[in-house]
């Protein structure tokens, strides 16, 4: 059932015009999903990358993250689902990356994101970066919550972690984003076991370097 939901929601979200962001997209990014009751890393937007393909994650941000998932043992969609906020890339008047606003991440955010989480119902949230952040807990900032974990009003337990970009930046903190991973597998391990969970596992067909189409995001 939740793969049917999954799929007649994205549907929506692929014929989305409701705001100014259709403009200037070239694909719409509805995300990766992996199994219900699982793990979700959420971001803000797609940048110029993630546009042109239709996949969250896949440039030098995307290969860390999956390195980083491999170090604990995991994978994209198989283990875990990936979002964004925003579906569309934000885009400069120079057709560069840009901030979202807070109302373009509001709009998005509750018509989408909070339907993709009501149906994945994942055990934990890691928000990648500030923004998605804020989003969450507007008052908050990375830099006093990161390494933390936080309950939110939508019954879901939330990690904060820095975004991808920002480690490929400052190299230094390398091996702290590392640690951030195995706090991660460590409490999501930990919230399974007191729900009496089993260890939720997607079967997928094919690797990601083989997805041609969102079709494949479903396994």
């Amino acid at each position: 059932m939740s793969e049917d939901q999954l799929s007649a929601l994205t549907e929506k979200i692929l014929a989305c015009e409701a705001c100014h962001l259709k403009d200037s997209r070239t694909k719409i990014v509805p995300g990766i999903y992996g199994p219900v009751n699982g793990l979700c890393f959420i971001g803000e937007a797609p940048g110029y990358y993630e546009d042109k393909q239709g996949v969250p994650f896949i440039g030098r941000s995307g290969q860390l993250l999956d390195n980083m998932l491999a170090d604990i043992g995991m994978k994209r969609e198989e283990d875990i689902s990936i979002l964004n906020i925003i579906k569309c890339r934000p885009t400069t008047d120079e057709g560069k990356n840009r901030t979202p606003t807070e109302s373009e991440l509001r709009f998005c955010g509750e018509r989408w994101l909070y339907k993709q989480l009501s149906i994945l119902s994942p055990r934990l949230i890691v928000t990648i970066g500030g923004i998605p952040l804020k989003f969450f807990i507007p008052s908050a900032a990375v830099t006093k919550y990161v390494k933390k974990a936080f309950d939110t009003d939508l019954g879901i337990k939330l990690y904060v972690s820095y975004h991808p970009a920002y480690i490929l930046r400052n190299y230094n903190l390398m091996e702290e984003y590392s640690e951030h991973f195995k706090d991660i597998k460590n409490l999501y391990d930990k919230l399974l076991n007191e729900q009496g969970i089993d260890q939720p596992k997607k079967q997928v067909l094919g690797s990601h370097s083989e997805q041609k189409s969102l079709t494949d995001f479903f396994g």
